[in-house]
């Protein structure tokens, strides 16, 4: 098992991680996306449509 030092700077790490990926902001393909789904309703996106 690791050391407790190991350990305690995995956990530290993990949570530094989790935390950036918490604060990166939306991008705006799902910002339009969502101002699409309140505005318009469900049906107002294309099950088939790929815009990729």
């Amino acid at each position: 098992m690791a050391e407790p030092k190991k350990t305690d700077e995995i956990e530290e790490n993990l949570k530094r991680v989790y935390q950036e990926a918490l604060d990166e902001e939306l991008p705006d393909r799902f910002k339009l996306l969502l101002e699409r789904l309140k505005t318009e309703g469900p049906g107002a996106v294309d099950k088939t449509q790929d815009d990729t």
